[in-house]
C-alpha cells in the first residue's frame, strides 16, 4: 500500500488513497503505521475514500485505532495530496462533523490551505469549581484560558476528563494563553494521541473562546509548539482555518490481503 507521510505544523499524519485500496480493518492498520517505534510514525492516519455527497471522504484514525470526527490539520495535509494528485486546489472532504471545503492559497514558499471548519458552540463548562469552556466544531472540546501555558497540568486533567460522564466519547483538551488582541498561545491534548504539536479544531475553539470573551479580535494567530495557524471568526458564522502542509516522504508498506477488502 501507498503511503504519504504529512504533516500540518508538526501534528503528523500518513495519507493513503482508500479508494483505490480499501482496508478491512482501518483500526489495527493506523495502530501499527503509526506505532513511531515498529512503523511509520505518525498521530493519525487519514483514509480517502469515495463520497456520495462530496469530493472525497476522508476519514481520520488516531494511532490508537480509534476515530475522529474531523481534523482541522489532517484535513489541509489531504488537501495538498489531492492537489498534487491532479484533483483541484479546491475539495468538499466528507467528514464525520460534515462537508468541509477547503482552497489552496499557496504553493510557494510554503503550502498554505484555508478550510472551513463549521461554525463554533461556545458553552460554559464547570471543572473543579472553575468556570472554563466547551466548544463543539462537530467534534469535543474543552478549553481552559490561563495566564501561562502550564497554569494547568495538562495531561493528567485531559485523561481524567476522559471518564467524565459528560464526554461519552471523550474530548479534546486545551490550555489556551492571550498573549495580545492578535495572538494567543495554546497547548493541546487530543483524543486518541495524547499531547500533540498542534490540533487545527482545538486552535479554532481557543480562538472561538478567545474572541467570544473579547480578549481577542479575528484573524487570530495560533501559536503553536509545532508553528503557527491563522483563525478567522466573526462570532457568529462559520470559522476558517489557514496553516501549513508539509510532505514529508511517500513510502510503501506490504498488506496482507486479508487486510484489503
Amino acid at each position: 500500500m501507498r503511503l504519504t507521510k504529512m504533516h500540518g505544523a508538526r501534528n503528523d499524519f500518513i495519507v493513503t488513497d482508500a479508494r483505490s485500496q480499501p482496508l478491512a480493518d482501518a483500526a489495527s492498520f493506523a495502530r501499527r503505521v503509526c506505532d513511531r517505534r515498529a512503523g511509520v510514525g505518525a498521530d493519525g492516519l487519514i483514509l480517502l475514500e469515495p463520497s456520495s455527497i462530496a469530493d472525497v471522504r476522508m476519514r481520520i484514525i488516531n494511532a490508537d485505532g480509534s476515530e475522529a470526527e474531523m481534523c482541522g490539520n489532517g484535513v489541509r495535509c489531504a488537501a495538498r495530496w489531492l492537489d498534487e494528485a491532479g484533483e483541484g486546489d479546491c475539495i468538499a472532504f466528507e467528514t464525520g462533523a460534515g462537508v468541509v471545503r477547503t482552497e489552496v492559497r499557496e504553493r510557494v514558499p510554503e503550502y498554505l490551505v484555508r478550510v472551513g471548519m463549521g461554525r463554533p458552540r461556545v458553552s460554559p463548562f464547570t471543572v473543579d469549581d472553575k468556570a472554563e469552556a466547551f466548544v463543539d466544531l462537530g467534534n469535543p472540546h474543552v478549553v481552559f484560558v490561563c495566564a501561562h501555558l502550564e497554569a494547568v497540568e495538562l495531561e493528567p486533567l485531559a485523561r481524567r476528563l476522559q471518564n467524565d460522564p459528560q464526554f461519552p466519547s471523550g474530548t479534546n483538551v486545551h490550555v489556551a494563553v492571550v498573549e495580545n488582541a492578535g495572538t494567543i498561545s495554546v497547548r493541546h491534548w487530543e483524543r486518541g494521541v495524547g499531547l500533540t504539536q498542534a490540533c487545527g479544531t482545538g486552535a479554532v475553539a481557543s480562538a472561538a473562546v478567545a474572541i467570544q470573551r473579547s480578549l481577542a479580535g479575528s484573524p487570530v494567530e495560533v501559536l503553536v509548539p509545532g508553528g503557527r495557524l491563522i483563525v478567522e471568526w466573526d462570532g457568529n458564522g462559520e470559522a476558517y482555518l489557514t496553516g501549513p502542509a508539509v510532505r514529508v516522504f511517500d513510502t510503501q508498506v506490504k498488506v496482507g490481503d486479508a487486510a484489503l477488502r
